[in-house]
């Protein structure tokens, strides 16, 4: 889907205008990095200027300043405050900008990001096109659809018919952001002795904290694999064969990525939530499987005071129920 949208803005875009013509929101810096990097391989024919807009760049404020004004770009890559920011400044032209487009506006939503969404379609062009891409269609992303689309055409693709039927799931409540790696520790060491776990892939919330956990990780000798969302698709690929491939001790992938493993998920046996997804939709495309796919798969969901909010939503939104994690765990493997 990203490579969709980003191929039909380019398509779209004057290039002998350098001036801003598309605006892409999208809710991390991971993934503005990630549609940055893919805009600029299929533009790089052309000539295409990106500029990404996030916060902790190590690229000097007043130099940034300097390239939107000076330099110019066309397109606008950024996660909504930094936009907004940006736009509200008069840091960029707003009158050549004629696509706007929102990636990902559930997650945006659930991280809070709805009233950013209103100001800056405030600040754009009256006659803009406007796209919306989703995961999933809670009501709040359709209330936007309807606020900034005038007849919509709604483009479905077909669903992967996920299941998380024969998956065991459970949570441990560890009170304490600083308590998970610890008691992700002593899982692994209960999964070596079970001597039954070979593949285990840990979901974490942003890429800092997958360059930390994996320092973690390594310092205590576990085998461990990385996918950062700025990685080519090439390279993630070679990753994941590389790490079905291998074999004996636990095998350990940490990433932020919920189809990192695309078709080869049912070679896993064991799933941890380290930061549980930001909505519960996307809780299906961490740990489901594909119809028919079989194979024993273990669950285990981390949960803070802050999570315990969101593990009651993923029981109601799935109609489930998530047990907490047995003192016999090593049982079930």
């Amino acid at each position: 889907m990203l490579e969709t949208f980003c191929i039909g803005i380019l398509k779209k875009l004057d290039y002998g205008l350098v001036h801003c013509q598309a605006l892409v929101l999208a809710p991390t810096m991971e993934l503005v990095l990630q549609i940055k990097e893919v805009m600029q391989d299929l533009g790089r024919f052309h000539g295409v200027k990106i500029h990404a807009c996030v916060g902790g760049t190590s690229v000097p404020k007043e130099d940034r300043q300097r390239f939107l004004k000076v330099g110019g770009v066309h397109i606008i890559v950024g996660t909504p405050r930094c936009v907004y920011d940006m736009l509200q400044r008069g840091r960029t032209r707003l009158d050549c900008i004629k696509m706007f487009v929102m990636d990902e506006v559930d997650q945006m939503l659930s991280l809070g990001f709805k009233d950013k969404i209103d100001e800056i379609f405030k600040l754009l062009p009256c006659k803009i096109q406007v796209g919306v891409i989703s995961a999933t269609m809670p009501p709040e992303a359709l209330e936007i659809t309807r606020k900034f689309m005038k007849k919509p055409v709604t483009i479905q693709a077909k669903p992967d018919e996920l299941t998380l039927e024969g998956i065991k799931q459970f949570y441990v409540d560890v009170e304490k952001e600083e308590w998970k790696l610890e008691t992700l520790c002593d899982i692994f060491e209960l999964t070596v002795k079970a001597k039954s776990i070979t593949h285990c892939i840990v979901f974490v919330d942003t890429r800092c904290k997958v360059d930390w956990l994996t320092d973690k990780m390594q310092s205590r000798d576990h085998k461990v694999s990385v996918i950062q969302s700025d990685m080519d698709q090439n390279t993630r690929d070679i990753i994941v064969r590389e790490f079905f491939s291998q074999s004996g001790s636990p095998h350990v992938l940490i990433t932020t990525d919920p189809l990192v493993c695309g078709t080869d998920v049912h070679k896993v046996s064991l799933i941890v939530n380290y930061d549980l997804p930001a909505a519960p939709e996307n809780y299906l495309y961490r740990i489901g499987r594909r119809s028919g796919q079989f194979g024993r798969c273990v669950a285990i969901n981390f949960m803070t005071k802050d999570e315990a909010t969101m593990i009651i939503d993923i029981q109601k939104f799935y109609n489930m129920v998530i047990e907490e994690l047995p003192y016999n765990f090593d049982e079930l493997l």
